[in-house]
């Protein structure tokens, strides 16, 4: 799952902060793997929704996201849950 992979790459990366682009360009590729935008915008809404990741606005700028190093708990527990349980 994409999602996972975003925040593996952020364990390993505790001060990467990145776009949307950013993420599918390198983050990602950067294991093997290549993802459409949207794909990715759809992970990281899922890892935004659970306070996972945190958004940094910009004024006009694309937002950057990065690992939320207070939810240590909370991304143990997503770790836990199985591929088929997450949309």
């Amino acid at each position: 799952m994409i999602a996972r992979a975003i925040l593996r790459y952020l364990q390993e990366h505790r001060d990467a902060k990145d776009t949307l682009e950013g993420i599918a360009q390198w983050w990602l590729l950067k294991e093997g793997r290549e993802h459409s935008l949207a794909e990715v915008e759809r992970a990281v809404a899922l890892l935004l929704s659970r306070s996972l990741v945190v958004e940094t606005r910009r004024g006009a700028l694309p937002p950057f996201y990065q690992l939320n190093h207070t939810a240590q708990h909370q991304i143990a527990e997503f770790e836990r849950v199985s591929p088929e349980e997450e949309t």
